[in-house]
């Protein structure tokens, strides 16, 4: 009884907003950065936040950040379809196929053994520039969506798959009522997981590979010139540039999985 009764008092507490403590959250990080800069004291080595902030209103309003800004997004985009695409499709078939599913293994223990510096190499040599990171990202984030479409494809329960063929009901109808909404889970989570990683591989391709519009060339540009305070804000244009994909995505899932589940 008294463990219910401090359940429910705790669960009668009004919980601070989320956006408060987010918001609370960034502030104490801005806090130790600035404090972290100026225990260093070197501006090329940890620069304080406002001299990244000043340094990035000088930036971001440019032709070749925005240029660059939309070819990186572009680029995300692209790979973050395909992989999903063409994993969603090699997971449902490999989580139904026994066979399929033998055959798909060894690509993708390769692909997951393989460092992402060296595809992104390799792919150096067989693609253009601006093609180079879309192949990488494609690759890293190909097998996390194929696993998870596999489990999502494995997740019908059987005795409702038994009970709709004894009962003869339509396959489309087995396919909407049965298996996709057990699936509908595990893709958006291998979806999500794939286009946190695309954007990862994207820029770090882009780095190495150098497209004339690109944010990850822009972060190797001011790197090479020593501009640690525009290496910084190039790079938080990148983190925000996820996160309000991933966030979005967030949004669009949560009204799908309504209307599926």
């Amino acid at each position: 009884m008294e463990g219910r009764g401090t359940a429910a008092a705790a669960a009668g507490r009004p919980r601070p907003p989320r956006l408060l403590v987010a918001a609370l959250s960034a502030l104490l990080l801005l806090a130790l950065w600035k404090l972290a800069a100026l225990g260093v004291g070197k501006e090329i080595v940890l620069p304080s936040p406002e001299r990244v902030a000043a340094e990035a209103l000088s930036l971001y309003p440019t032709p070749r950040f925005l240029e660059a800004l939309l070819a990186t997004f572009l680029r995300g985009l692209a790979a973050f379809g395909l992989s999903v695409g063409i994993g969603a499709l090699a997971g449902i078939f490999s989580g139904l196929s026994p066979v399929f599913e033998a055959a798909l293994a060894p690509l993708l223990t390769v692909i997951r053994a393989t460092p992402v510096l060296a595809l992104i190499l390799v792919a150096l040599l067989w693609f253009p520039s601006g093609a180079v990171p879309v192949f990488a990202a494609f690759l890293m984030a190909f097998p996390v969506m194929a696993t998870s479409a596999a489990e999502g494809a494995r997740a019908a329960d059987p005795r409702l798959l038994e009970m709709a063929g004894l009962f003869r009901v339509p396959g489309r109808q087995v396919l909407l009522r049965v298996r996709l909404p057990a699936a509908a889970p595990h893709l958006v989570a291998g979806a999500r997981s794939a286009l946190g990683l695309s954007w990862k591989v994207v820029v770090a391709g882009e780095v190495l590979s150098q497209p004339l519009r690109a944010l990850g060339s822009g972060l190797q540009d001011s790197r090479v010139l020593l501009e640690t305070p525009r290496v910084l804000a190039w790079a938080a244009a990148t983190i925000f540039l996820c996160g309000l994909t991933e966030w979005l995505f967030g949004l669009a899932a949560k009204k799908a999985l309504r209307h599926v589940l």
